[in-house]
């Protein structure tokens, strides 16, 4: 479990996204920055990320035309959208947001110590996922190493049943290959 979180900055301004990357500074997460919606769909491609930190208003694809995108897929669909806007507190654009698949809508300027704990939450939450997915792996493992045991231990208690000259010795030369994972 070495892999560090990731946070998807996307902000049309080259300015906007070297101020959330200093915000985020001393988190343990690694920023993406990228100035478009389509240059996050792209990075969505390759990358998995705890947090996506997006500018509601971009030329081309804004951001709810993007977050629109990001939940349609079923790999990014879970991934926690904040939206960033520099627009006036406008019910109807938040409630735009949240429409789209938005866990929280913040408009500029905002404190930035809040966003810094809304990121930490989320990436919290995606280190413990991420725990909970090797835990459930190693379960499965084991239980797969369970099922061939058994198996062979089936199998060598049914060759000790046929009996025979070599039953002993076959049985234990089982058990033996079974013991060392052979």
């Amino acid at each position: 479990m070495g892999e560090r979180a990731k946070a998807l900055l996307v902000d049309d301004r080259r300015d906007n996204l070297l101020a959330l990357e200093a915000i985020l500074q001393g988190l343990p997460v690694t920023a993406v920055a990228v100035e478009s919606g389509e240059a996050a769909l792209k990075q969505l491609l390759t990358d998995d990320f705890a947090v996506i930190l997006l500018d509601a208003h971009m030329p081309n694809m804004d951001g709810f035309e993007t977050a629109s995108h990001i939940k349609r897929r079923e790999r990014t669909r879970h991934v926690p959208i904040l939206f960033l806007t520099a627009a006036d507190r406008d019910a109807q654009l938040a409630l735009r947001g949240y429409a789209v698949g938005a866990v929280d809508y913040l408009t500029k300027p905002f404190d930035p110590w809040v966003l810094r704990a809304k990121v930490s939450i989320f990436v919290e939450l995606w280190v413990k996922n991420q725990q909970l997915k090797a835990q459930a792996e190693a379960s499965k493992e084991r239980e797969a190493q369970w099922h061939r045991l058994t198996g062979t231990v089936d199998e060598a208690a049914r060759v000790l049943r046929a009996g025979g000259e070599k039953a002993a010795a076959e049985a234990l030369d089982l058990l033996e290959k079974a013991r060392w994972g052979d």
